[in-house]
């Protein structure tokens, strides 16, 4: 898979360089020289660039990457600005890290509904939810299970619980089902909000979009997902 990461601070460098040791492509940016020199035999590519020039995220591969991760920290307006240019280039699925409640809110209205904070989120687990394509997230209980966030698969879509059967097929236990809902917010901005039906009943049927919060260990988990 391939990534672009902006930033590449203590949080940016240690994803960046953790997901190319995984063999994933990853473009690290940042607008420190000295950074980018360091930093350049631990990560696939590395940029010194200005994330808040046009004309030069323009000419980034966006379409290629799978994820494009703004990991700037310590300047939560460059950050903004960031996120906003690269909504405006359409790239495909924007992970923002947030520093702040209110950065935080901005990002909302933005329309951006992936979050890193790594006060409460390591790199680590990051990377294990980026390494396997429609997981969301990720929680290592013990070397071999794992609590996963995963996209329903398409096979699944309008099977009720019953029927996809997941702990008989796969030994995974289905912990709950997660829907987004859409809600205005006080600015007036319609915005996605998570409805966490837990434990749901046999006859729940599963929508395209839901989120799976499967128990068991990856090799089933990974079985279920192909």
């Amino acid at each position: 898979m391939k990534f672009i990461i902006f930033g590449l601070g203590h949080f940016g460098y240690a994803l960046a360089s953790r997901l190319t040791n995984m063999g994933h492509e990853v473009l690290g940016i940042d607008n420190n020289m000295n950074r980018v020199e360091a930093f350049k035999e631990d990560i696939s590519h590395t940029i010194c660039m200005d994330a808040t020039d046009q004309m030069s995220v323009r000419g980034l591969p966006l379409k290629d990457a799978d994820a494009v991760i703004i990991a700037i920290g310590e300047n939560e307006g460059a950050s903004i600005m960031t996120t906003a240019l690269l909504k405006k280039l359409n790239a495909k699925r924007i992970i923002g890290r947030v520093t702040s409640p209110l950065q935080k809110n901005v990002l909302e209205t933005m329309g951006i509904t992936e979050f890193v904070d790594p006060e409460t989120e390591t790199a680590d687990r990051l990377a294990n939810t980026l390494d396997i394509k429609n997981v969301i997230d990720s929680f290592q209980i013990s070397e071999k299970y794992r609590i996963m966030e995963i996209t329903v698969p398409d096979r699944y879509i309008g099977f009720s619980v019953e029927k996809a059967d997941l702990l008989n097929r796969y030994k995974v236990t289905l912990l709950a089902i997660i829907r987004k809902e859409n809600e205005k917010n006080i600015l007036g901005t319609i915005q996605t909000k998570p409805n966490v039906i837990d434990t749901p009943s046999p006859s729940f049927v599963m929508e395209k979009n839901d989120v799976l919060v499967l128990f068991g260990e990856m090799k089933d988990i990974e079985a279920l997902m192909r």
